[in-house]
Formats: structure tokens, sequence, C-alpha cells
């Protein structure tokens, strides 16, 4: 069993970013799926379709679901959702957070997942002069 991961971003941000990882990784061996809010989404409905796509992911070792932008309309669905459920959040999504996370969602439990998608995103930003 593995982590499930959800992406809850703008519109085209976490489809962009799946298909990104989806060439560099060739098989993404996680189940993994991508909810997008619109401009003019009903906040109700997001929250609605992204609680159907955490029960379809998680297969008992819960979900890591990674947001565009911590305090934006996709994270905001995100804190709303299911409580009672393994969940972990991390806001910031960038590919390398993405990719780490998918690359250890088979090796470690939700809490470790959830650290290194952090580091990878973290890290992932590199500042040169």
């Amino acid at each position: 069993m593995s982590v499930g991961i959800l992406l809850v971003t703008h519109d085209g941000v976490g489809t962009s970013l799946l298909a990104a990882a989806r060439t560099v990784l060739r098989v993404l061996t996680a189940p993994v799926d991508v909810l997008e809010v619109g401009w003019a989404c009903d906040p109700q409905d997001l929250r609605h379709r992204a609680n159907v796509l955490l029960r379809e992911l998680d297969q008992g070792e819960g979900v890591l679901v990674l947001t565009d932008i911590f305090g934006a309309t996709p994270a905001n669905v995100v804190a709303d959702l299911e409580h009672g459920r393994k969940l972990a959040r991390v806001s910031g999504l960038n590919l390398p957070m993405l990719l780490r996370a998918l690359t250890y969602c088979n090796d470690c439990g939700l809490e470790k997942l959830t650290e290194a998608a952090r580091e990878g995103g973290r890290n992932g930003v590199i500042s040169e002069a």
C-alpha cells in the first residue's frame, strides 16, 4: 500500500505538474489525482469533489494533499475537508516537491512523506547570482 496524493491547485497548475512528473518518472506507482479550482468555482462543489477524490485515493495509509498557494482558494477548500481521515497538507507545490512525493510515497508513512515532500519543495528552490 502507498499514501495517496491529491493535487488541489488553480486551473492548469496541477495537470501541468503531473504531466511533467509522468514524463520524468515514466511510471507512477502511487494513486494520484488532480482537482483544479477555476476562478468561478462553487466552494461547496469543490469540497464535495475533493472528498470524493480523497475516498478514492486513500488505500488505508492516508492522503497527502499538495496545494499551490497557502491562503488561496485551493488551500482553503482543503482546510475544510472531512475530519477523521488520515490527511496531511503541504502548500507551495512545485515540481521538485511533487517528484519527491511520488518517489517516496511507497517507502514511508504519511508523516515522513509529508516531510519528504516539504523538503523536496524547499530544496528545489535555488538562488544563483
